[in-house]
């Protein structure tokens, strides 16, 4: 059976704000319930272990998703969501690809995390796909800082400053994620329309726009998957 790792963020705070953040909700239980269902084993882990901390606003009715109602009468996926691994006690050889959620989060923590830049540069070397939504493409800021380069040319999505605005957030993030991921040389595309569904697949990495995107990202990485050996 392919294993698939999910890290999933550990910042709740904003700038400039009381709100928090954290994992946006259907953007991990969307992918989840892809993988699950695709036959995939699934291990979660975040750089501080334990329950992340999940935006307030991916609970709100209008932000409900199938999957969220489904994972709000799964005591497994609750019980593994509470007990993330350490990810720096994570064996990144037991997985045949990686996944990052979103929720603003990732801006913060996963975009200057060393182990996480440096599984996601080993698994491409090995051939293995990395799938990212949102805000969770930010987590390729340090891979790129690890390896200078790395993300010039690269077709990739995520949430674009025009829905940051809309989103009003755009005051309380330490910068806008389109703009610093074209600044890193990526060749950043997106739907016509914001908060529409948008995913690119550039080689081994696969990115998607926004929250409606999740589950079509998690599709395109299984469909990657599925062309590649098990790991052994």
């Amino acid at each position: 059976m392919k294993s698939i790792l999910m890290i999933l963020t550990s910042h709740a705070r904003m700038e400039h704000t009381d709100s928090t953040t954290g994992v946006w909700l259907g953007e991990f239980t969307d992918p989840y319930y892809e993988f699950i269902d695709a036959g995939y084993n699934v291990t979660l882990a975040s750089p501080a272990g334990g329950r992340p901390p999940v935006d307030p606003l991916s609970m709100l009715t209008e932000n409900i998703t199938e999957s969220n109602r489904r994972f709000n009468d799964d005591a497994l996926a609750q019980a593994a969501f509470d007990n993330t691994d350490v990810l720096s006690d994570i064996a990144p050889a037991r997985f045949d690809a990686v996944f990052y959620p979103g929720g603003h989060g990732p801006l913060w923590d996963l975009a200057s995390n060393e182990f996480s830049g440096r599984l996601i540069l080993d698994f491409i070397a090995a051939g293995k796909p990395v799938g990212a939504v949102c805000h969770g493409p930010a987590a390729l800021i340090k891979a790129n800082e690890l390896q200078p380069g790395f993300l010039r040319g690269k077709r990739v999505a995520g949430f674009t400053n025009a829905e940051e605005t809309l989103a009003f957030r755009a005051d309380n993030v330490p910068y806008k994620l389109e703009t610093r991921l074209k600044e890193l040389g990526a060749d950043f595309r997106s739907a016509a329309l914001p908060f529409t569904s948008h995913v690119e697949t550039d080689g081994l990495l696969i990115t998607g726009q926004n929250p409606l995107s999740a589950g079509p990202t998690a599709k395109a990485l299984i469909a990657l998957l599925e062309k590649q050996p098990a790991n052994a």
